[in-house]
């Protein structure tokens, strides 16, 4: 997927093959400012931190299904493009930065896509409320979603280090390195995170969506 940071599931001969060449007293941190030309927040455009969550919690439609997220994120970006900096999919959140082009925050339009193509992918039956049902809706996901938008390099690093190191914080995983649906493996290939990054100084933020 053209996103600038490729896709969020990797191969486990990939994640093998994953190396670092990082002294021992390197913070991924470090890189940052030289990443700032390669993901700099443009306003108007901009760059936001999402949150999206599936109605029910309960279920890992998202993981279960990573090919039909796939494909949504792929037609969207197809039709309305922008770059996607970080992103984490878990089995029932995401966790993003987004750059949208210059002259460009119609993000709502994206997401409503996004989430209208996956749920297309599945099959029926989910429980449904009943405003929903009069209008037609699936009952798929939530209907807001938490956004924050990017102002500085301290508020994207927060938020950058919050997104990869997000399946550790919730259990999935022991280290950040085993979760597959993450652009952390994007960013160790590129030398900004050793692949055996532990979270150091990860802020939490406290979000209720997760």
């Amino acid at each position: 997927m053209a996103t600038g940071v490729g896709w969020v599931e990797r191969s486990e001969t990939h994640h093998r093959s994953e190396t670092h060449h990082r002294s021992e007293t390197h913070h991924p941190r470090d890189d940052l400012p030289n990443m700032t030309a390669y993901r700099r927040c443009r306003l108007p455009g901009g760059t936001f931190f999402f949150t999206l969550n599936l109605a029910d919690r309960r279920k890992a439609l998202l993981t279960k299904n990573i090919d039909r997220l796939r494909g949504a994120f792929r037609e969207v970006l197809t039709a309305h493009p922008f770059e996607i900096r970080a992103i984490v999919v878990l089995p029932e959140h995401i966790h993003c930065l987004w750059e949208l082009p210059p002259g460009d925050s119609d993000y709502s339009t994206r997401w409503r896509q996004i989430k209208s193509a996956f749920s297309r992918t599945l099959p029926p039956g989910e429980r449904i409320s009943a405003s929903r049902a009069r209008k037609g809706e699936r009952g798929i996901w939530q209907r807001r979603f938490w956004e924050h938008t990017i102002r500085n390099d301290e508020g994207f690093a927060t938020r950058f280090d919050y997104i990869h190191y997000n399946p550790v914080k919730h259990g999935y995983v022991k280290e950040v390195k085993d979760w597959p649906f993450s652009s952390f493996h994007r960013y160790v290939r590129l030398g900004v995170y050793p692949v055996d990054w532990a979270g150091e100084g990860v802020r939490d933020l406290d979000l209720e969506e997760g």
